[in-house]
């Protein structure tokens, strides 16, 4: 499964992975082109929280809606904590967060109800897409480092597991656009955090750099946890982008700060 990139007539740059994406289901992560956002927060703000006008962010949210041919009254919105919470959901949350109020908390989020867009931020986090063809359900979450420790990633995998029957070795999973180990650099609490959690294999993906410094590989310590939890290796595909690295084109917290918006990683089953 190879990433790339695709414009629509609108300017959206939409990024797609190969595989995630056929007859029953729809996906892509967006990036910061194509919207109707303005200063700094031009153009393709998804944040509802980052003090744009509402009707840009929904305007924004329908135009991706029209690139995937989903509706959005479909979105289902996650609402990010930064821990390992997967919430199921049903035909009752269609709207949530975008025209509805969340009721719940959840950095992770599932589905076998086609026509629900799930959908999760980023702004260097790492957000990761799943798909299983044979039961016919998806999930998405989002993986900061605190998430990423408590294996957010194995969780929804669990979790599709526990609920739909999913077979791990049938997911297609995409890690997306987030931020890379040299742009990502900590001090030990990262590090002990991550072999505390996960054991010694997360330590593969950590590469000290003298003086109580580190830098963190989260995309590859996603990899490390899905194929712990069974997904077979063949079945990962990781972005190469970076968000700080190219400020240009994502939104990145480490880079830009506050002053922002974010990005969104969107799954659906096809009605």
């Amino acid at each position: 499964m190879e990433f790339q990139h695709i414009t629509t007539k609108t300017g959206l740059d939409l990024v797609q992975a190969g595989g995630l994406t056929d007859a029953h289901a729809v996906h892509c992560f967006t990036t910061r082109a194509g919207g109707v956002s303005t200063g700094h927060l031009a153009s393709l703000n998804l944040g509802p929280s980052r003090g744009d006008d509402p009707e840009n962010v929904r305007e924004n949210f329908r135009r991706i809606c029209a690139a995937l041919g989903t509706d959005p009254a479909g979105l289902v919105l996650s609402h990010q904590v930064h821990r390992d919470n997967v919430r199921v959901c049903t035909a009752a949350d269609a709207g949530k967060g975008y025209d509805r109020v969340r009721d719940y908390d959840a950095d992770g989020l599932v589905t076998d109800v086609p026509g629900l867009t799930l959908t999760i931020f980023s702004a260097d986090c790492i957000p990761i897409l799943f798909y299983d063809p044979v039961r016919r359900c998806v999930g998405a979450c989002h993986g900061g480092w605190r998430g990423t420790a408590m294996d957010i990633a194995g969780k929804t995998v669990r979790t599709m597991q526990a609920v739909y029957g999913t077979a791990p070795g049938d997911l297609r999973c995409a890690i997306g656009p987030g931020i890379c180990p040299k742009c990502f650099e900590t001090d030990e609490d990262v590090p002990q955090a991550m072999e505390a959690a996960l054991g010694s294999g997360a330590m593969r993906c950590v590469t000290a750099l003298g003086g109580g410094r580190f830098q963190v590989d989260l995309k590859g310590i996603h990899r490390h946890c899905l194929e712990k939890a069974g997904v077979s290796p063949d079945k990962i595909v990781i972005s190469d982008d970076c968000t700080a690295c190219r400020p240009e084109l994502y939104w990145s917290h480490r880079i830009v700060g506050e002053r922002r918006g974010v990005q969104c990683a969107l799954i659906a089953l096809r009605p």
